[in-house]
């Protein structure tokens, strides 16, 4: 049985246009669709996410799902709203990139089952390698007219006067190599649907312009918007650079955060396009969040459901736990447990001092600690007297001006937390 994929997309904010008769072609039975991923990385980010979503409904729906990592189109450069064409690559690096993609997909899609819609991933440079320049501009080219590609959006784009670069000749053919992988899915897979950002939109509809000439065959397209914030500022980046779904590059911790501040505005478009939750469950959230704004219970379903999905129900624990750290009444056990990547991601940007590991096995007076060996305040007396006040903490909990450092103090047996205040942290780093 399956539903209407098309309308799941509507409602949810993730259509932007589709070739008028998709709706009622993906209706009439069981049909395969395919979005390209660029291989360039060892790693999806949150960027592909949008596409691998609709994949995964497509899938929900019944439907086929076929994941193609563009390892052909990936050694030439995708012009599509891009001002400049991107590094190549060499066959290995994108065999190993392929790998490691498809072990991220099968958290969203699934590939090894025995159903009739079980997902599939190609890789376009398999059928792409064996195809000689010659072969290509007589087999291909000859298809599609010059006017037909100066037409399209993203070639106006870069060839207008105000573009500062012109357009390669490998970039202007790009669109006939991405049409091309359409019509090969076409023939070998019954793949009647592409989709993709709405950027992507020219080099679809070319696809469908080749599946038309040569076979006379009906493809279709379909794209989802390209996901915006509401401050300007551009999605999935931070100021360290992309937020990626390998946990080695973006700890889980990093990732919660990103969607956990995410503003309400953007976290209640969000929380429909990057979440499976149902129509009703979404729309009694979105109530709640607007009765009681200050609660963020859209950002934190959000950054709950989506760190699950991408990194397990542990790794979402732990980036509660971490996250409660700042903000809640943590103690020095759960500060303990906290393994060294994510305690630095925590108290990221805190003012640190390094400090010999022999003083700690001697035993450090807190005094010493707090000004003469790390000047994170001032003066003896000064440390004395916030002391005194009760006002310092070590690894979260207050310590009296009587209290010694030992290794037991040790978080990863190198760190220990001071803390001023409420808010006012240092790094003490011993080696």
């Amino acid at each position: 049985m399956h539903s209407n994929f098309v309308e799941e997309l509507r409602w949810r904010g993730m259509l932007h246009d589709a070739m008028p008769g998709t709706e009622e072609h993906l209706l009439s039975g069981i049909q395969s669709a395919y979005v390209g991923i660029d291989p360039t990385a060892d790693s999806l980010h949150i960027g592909h996410l949008v596409s691998v979503m609709m994949l995964r409904h497509f899938q929900l729906a019944g439907h086929k799902p076929i994941a193609l990592v563009g390892g052909a189109t990936g050694m030439i450069g995708d012009p599509s709203g891009k001002s400049a064409e991107r590094n190549l690559l060499d066959e290995t690096t994108l065999r190993s990139n392929e790998e490691a993609l498809k072990v991220q997909l099968s958290l969203f899609l699934d590939f090894d089952s025995d159903s009739a819609n079980a997902a599939k991933l190609v890789n376009n440079y398999d059928w792409m390698k064996g195809f000689s320049f010659l072969d290509f501009i007589r087999d291909v080219g000859k298809h599609i007219t010059v006017n037909y590609m100066m037409a399209k959006d993203s070639v106006r784009k870069r060839l207008s006067a105000d573009a500062k670069e012109g357009m390669s000749f490998t970039e202007f053919t790009y669109q006939l190599v991405q049409g091309y992988d359409f019509l090969h899915l076409y023939r070998k897979h019954n793949c009647t649907l592409q989709m993709g950002g709405s950027d992507q939109w020219g080099n679809i509809t070319t696809g469908t312009e080749l599946i038309r000439r040569i076979e006379g065959g009906k493809g279709y397209a379909l794209t989802c918007p390209l996901i915006t914030k509401a401050d300007g500022t551009k999605f999935g980046k931070t100021e360290s650079g992309n937020v990626w779904l390998d946990p080695h590059r973006t700890s889980p911790y990093k990732f919660y955060q990103y969607w956990l501040n995410t503003s309400d505005e953007d976290a209640e478009k969000y929380i429909k396009i990057f979440t499976f939750l149902e129509r009703e469950e979404i729309e009694a959230l979105v109530t709640e969040q607007h009765n009681a704004p200050h609660l963020r219970v859209l950002q934190k379903k959000l950054a709950e459901e989506v760190t699950r999905m991408v990194h397990s129900a542990s790794e979402l624990e732990k980036a509660e736990k971490a996250s409660a750290i700042l903000f809640g009444k943590s103690t020095s056990e759960e500060l303990k447990q906290l393994d060294e990547g994510t305690f630095l991601d925590v108290f990221e940007g805190v003012p640190q001092a390094k400090v010999s590991k022999s003083d700690i096995e001697e035993g450090l007076d807190m005094i010493g600690a707090l000004s003469a060996k790390t000047q994170f305040l001032a003066s003896n007396g000064e440390a004395r007297r916030e002391l005194k006040q009760n006002a310092i903490s070590v690894n979260k909990e207050k310590v009296s001006p009587e209290r010694i450092l030992t290794e037991k103090d040790l978080i990863n047996d190198k760190y220990v937390l001071l803390q001023r205040g409420k808010k006012n942290y240092f790094i003490m780093v011993v080696e």
